[in-house]
């Protein structure tokens, strides 16, 4: 059952670290999210550039990971491999993403020319917590409020 509302999520796991701090059992606590709204924050303009740029950094990561994994199979030089490969790796790996992201950003023709970071928000947080223990919770977050 909900024993406290709150606006933020901070406010929310602030809540919950105090009942923790009183030495309530919160592995019987959640916090729930409600009134969840789809979120894309634009952050800058996309460019030919901005898209070879990020299919380089993925691409290299990918590759350097790759080229890391395959390295460590080789059983006598296991980290002088890895490490060559992951450089291999890295460097193919940027050529590749960034062609890819050079084509992608191509194909969109101009349909999409911002870069963005997308997320769920909820607008108000939930203490939810077992009905066995909710009037110990409650309590414990009246007094922290006076």
């Amino acid at each position: 059952m909900p024993v406290a509302s709150f606006s933020s999520y901070s406010a929310a796991e602030s809540a919950v670290d105090y009942l923790s701090d009183r030495k309530f059992a919160v592995d019987r606590v959640a916090i729930v999210g409600h009134d969840v709204k789809f979120v894309e924050q634009v952050i800058g303009r996309m460019n030919y550039g901005r898209a070879a740029l990020s299919g380089a950094t993925t691409g290299g990561l990918v590759g350097a990971f790759f080229g890391w994994l395959f390295g460590l199979l080789d059983w006598i030089r296991p980290l002088i491999v890895s490490l060559q490969l992951a450089a291999y790796g890295l460097v193919l790996g940027a050529v590749f993403g960034a062609v890819l992201g050079l084509v992608l950003y191509a194909l969109q023709r101009g349909r999409r020319d911002f870069a963005a970071v997308r997320g769920l928000q909820p607008t108000r947080y939930d203490v939810v917590i077992d009905a066995a223990v909710a009037e110990d919770a409650a309590r414990l977050l009246r007094e922290r409020a006076a």
